[in-house]
């Protein structure tokens, strides 16, 4: 909250004037941002992967329902949601602001990590804590922040009198379970998102709160489960590694081929 850019890097927004923008921001942070952000803290939704009961329980509704209200009390002029729902998916939010200009997209997500042991005494993962101008329970900053800061930022925009370019703020609710039905729900809302000139991932990482961090790319993760067999018996220590292959030098062997395992580089054959 230092200064917002006067330009945006890519020459998608007309030059907006910074002190309007840092004014309004100001004039909303603590009296419907902090709190908002606060009710969505309380809200223990937890991802699906965590959560046996994720499809009955109504958290998600709940959150889904706590930003709504933001966006309802900002009172965004031109803004809709939608909700995509198919039989047995999970829900995909769409914030839409029809307007000529570039097409962007910002992406955040709802689910929330489970909640972890260590806590400090005076803090707790559903019952946001603030101390020393810093937030803390679970869900605030990943990914809490995505959808409220991205819908105080349009209002800011709109209450300076500048012209908004189209906006799809998407909102997903599996991400800390890998994603599995991203893909289907975008299909399914690709008529309203259409095709993004830019795309905004608002769940990325920063090394220091002084500076805006942008990432440009990210190198995404392959999970699977490798069994590597030697033998069909159980074998003496002395035996193995010698003229019976050691499993783990095999499954060395086959990830060395994938990448090096000094600079991290994948090989170019993949």
């Amino acid at each position: 909250r230092d200064r917002v850019s006067t330009q945006s890097t890519w020459g998608v927004f007309k030059m907006v004037e910074a002190d309007p923008i840092q004014e309004y921001v100001d004039s909303q942070w603590e009296s419907e941002y902090v709190p908002a952000l606060s009710d969505f803290v309380k809200v223990p939704n937890l991802t699906i992967m965590v959560d046996p009961e994720f499809a009955t329980n109504g958290h998600t509704e709940k959150a889904m329902e706590v930003v709504d209200a933001f966006a309802q009390k900002l009172n965004i002029e031109g803004l809709q949601r939608h909700v995509i729902k198919p039989e047995g998916k999970s829900n995909l939010i769409v914030y839409l602001h029809e307007a000529e200009g570039p097409n962007c997209m910002f992406y955040g997500h709802l689910d929330k990590q489970p909640h972890g042991d260590g806590w400090d005494a005076d803090k707790h993962p559903t019952e946001p804590t603030i101390t020393d101008g810093w937030m803390y329970g679970r869900g605030c900053s990943d990914d809490g922040y995505a959808a409220f800061s991205c819908l105080l930022a349009l209002k800011s925009v709109q209450n300076a009198g500048k012209k908004l370019p189209r906006v799809a703020i998407v909102l997903e609710t599996e991400e800390e379970s890998g994603s599995p039905n991203l893909l289907y729900l975008l299909d399914q809302a690709k008529d309203l998102i259409k095709t993004p000139d830019y795309c905004f991932c608002l769940d990325s990482g920063a090394l220091d709160y002084t500076s805006l961090w942008l990432t440009s790319s990210l190198r995404g993760v392959v999970i699977l489960d490798v069994t590597v067999k030697g033998g069909k018996i159980n074998m003496h220590s002395g035996v193995v590694g010698g003229i019976i292959p050691e499993t783990f030098r095999v499954l060395r062997t086959l990830l060395n081929r994938i990448d090096d395992p000094t600079t991290g580089k994948v090989h170019d054959e993949f």
